[in-house]
């Protein structure tokens, strides 16, 4: 799915005092830990290639934290492509502990000022402090407001990011030093939202939470004197853990003075996983909240092959393929081709050497053209299912039907989505903020679709037939509760009062004349409200 930018993500490495060396990686010296953060990096690049970053803690240097980050991808940002340099780079930085940080902008301009962490000095070593963050405030700009509205208080980015960290300062504000846990407790009775955090201060104590709804995935692993954290389990399985666990929604995990506990910070509450972790977002070697992402895309295939025979519309026969849209559907394409007892073929080749910026700067209806090339020779006279794992605002999908009728040589193309309609915004992380960029609403009048709607949405497309899952399916795919699920992009029920607040006032803008991200009208919503 080409059209949904990435979440960011998050990571962290300590190497502890602990008698019992970690077998996973050599090193020469426990100062040199931070080495591995570009490669526990490298493997979050899926959710976020614009910028990347890691504050770096030793208590021998003058800069007991020091911060570095680049724009470009984790090979540009730590210049491994350039030994040398990267070797610089890693001397400079060097420390026994770090927090990291890649970056995709769901708020804020993509220049370097808003990449990640974000470090803020100070004299007294536990108010001096780095961290990193993954997940969106919904209610950023009721918070910014609260801050603009103190004497001489001034902001320097439209960033949630920024929020948090002067939120933490005035938290950390007084003459003696702060319990952590209390700390995020506070901070958690005053955040809405999806956030994932990275701490890390001068006295090189770290904190790595999950928010009491546990929006974003955070797994942890300890083996020996080593410590790693991240957004994803891949990250820490390529390094060499094994035992690897996911956090608690409203859980942290505080190392202080060379020990680890792990403790709530947040009273329990209704579980909202974000369900697009596993059909989109993560890596499909990972595994979130013990639940393999492979293994639920695999089983949203098997959905559509059922709903395939079920809808009877489509001949299932020598003349029939299936075709996986580049990367993210191929393992519901495997899946619902071995059970139609037909091919899965590369009707569709990713170019995967086109540089980002060049993607970047294309026109939007351009970069199917650019990202994929359709294959001839397995497409032409086909009669193609063609498996996405979601449609957001259709402009790419309508592209690559183009070019798989035109260049491809298709005789037939049947779109099939592995995720029901994508009817309603994400105020918690996802690149999608307003009702009227999105495909699906404008045809629909219920709450699933008619044969009508979904024949139109179809003819829109350039496509001969369209279906999506129903949306049942998700969570019996993943093997979650829907009630521990965050489904409000497809439900329109939001499992924050911030969230349905906005929901309601992007409902109110989708014919009106307001430009902008939903969650930045809220304010003048309210200012017009009050007059």
């Amino acid at each position: 799915m080409s059209e949904l930018n990435h979440e960011c993500g998050i990571a962290a490495i300590y190497h502890l005092p602990n008698p019992r060396p970690a077998p996973i990686e050599r090193l020469p010296g426990q100062d040199q830990v931070s080495r591995l953060m570009p490669r526990i990096l490298l493997d979050l690049q899926n959710r976020g290639q614009l910028a990347a970053g890691f504050t770096t803690y030793n208590p021998q240097r003058q800069r007991i934290l020091d911060t570095y980050k680049q724009i470009g991808t984790v090979i540009e940002a730590f210049r491994l492509n350039h030994q040398a340099k990267y070797d610089s780079v890693m001397r400079q930085y060097a420390g026994r502990a770090a927090i990291g940080h890649v970056r995709y902008a769901t708020c804020g301009a993509n220049d370097l000022s808003y990449a990640q962490p974000f470090e803020r000095p100070h004299g007294c070593k536990w108010k001096w402090f780095s961290l990193a963050f993954n997940g969106q405030l919904a209610n950023f700009a009721q918070l910014r407001t609260k801050l603009l509205d103190l004497t001489d208080y001034h902001l320097t980015r439209e960033t949630d990011t920024e929020i948090i960290m002067h939120y933490l300062s005035h938290e950390l504000r007084g003459d003696e030093r702060p319990d952590l846990v209390d700390v995020f407790r506070h901070l958690s009775q005053v955040f809405d939202g999806a956030y994932n955090i990275v701490f890390m201060n001068a006295m090189g104590d770290m904190a790595i939470l999950r928010d009491p709804k546990g929006f974003r995935p955070m797994c942890y692993a300890q083996d020996g004197d080593l410590f790693a954290a991240a957004s994803e389990s891949v990250a820490l399985l390529n390094l060499g853990f094994r035992d690897i666990r996911s956090l608690e929604p409203g859980e942290m995990i505080l190392i202080q003075d060379g020990e680890i506990r792990r403790q709530r910070f947040a009273e329990p509450q209704s579980r909202s996983h974000c369900f697009f972790e596993w059909i989109y977002f993560a890596n499909v070697a990972s595994t979130l909240d013990e639940r393999s992402v492979y293994l639920a895309r695999a089983a949203l295939g098997r959905e559509l092959a059922r709903e395939e025979r079920r809808l009877g519309k489509v001949p299932i026969d020598q003349d029939t393929v299936v075709v996986p849209v580049p990367d993210t559907g191929k393992a519901a394409a495997d899946a619902m081709a071995f059970e139609l007892k037909v091919p899965s073929v590369e009707g569709l080749i990713r170019n995967r050497y086109v540089g980002r910026t060049f993607i970047d700067g294309a026109q939007r209806a351009d970069r199917a053209r650019l990202k994929y090339t359709p294959l001839r020779e397995v497409l032409a006279g086909k009669r193609v299912l063609l498996v996405e794992d979601t449609i957001v605002r259709s402009t790419t999908m309508k592209s690559l039907l183009h070019e798989i009728r035109d260049r491809g040589e298709a005789r037939e193309i049947h779109v099939r989505v592995a995720c029901p309609p994508i009817v309603a915004p994400c105020f918690y992380g996802i690149d999608m903020s307003t009702v009227r960029e999105l495909f699906a609403p404008r045809y629909l009048k219920g709450a699933r679709p008619t044969e009508d709607e979904l024949q139109a949405m179809a003819s829109d497309l350039g496509a001969n037939s369209l279906y999506y899952l129903p949306l049942e399916a998700v969570a019996r795919c993943i093997g979650l509760e829907a009630n521990h699920l965050c489904r409000a992009c497809i439900t329109g029920k939001y499992p924050t009062p911030t969230g349905t607040q906005l929901y309601e006032l992007a409902l109110l803008n989708t014919h009106g004349p307001a430009n902008g991200r939903t969650y930045e009208l809220i304010n003048a919503a309210s200012s017009a409200r009050k007059q």
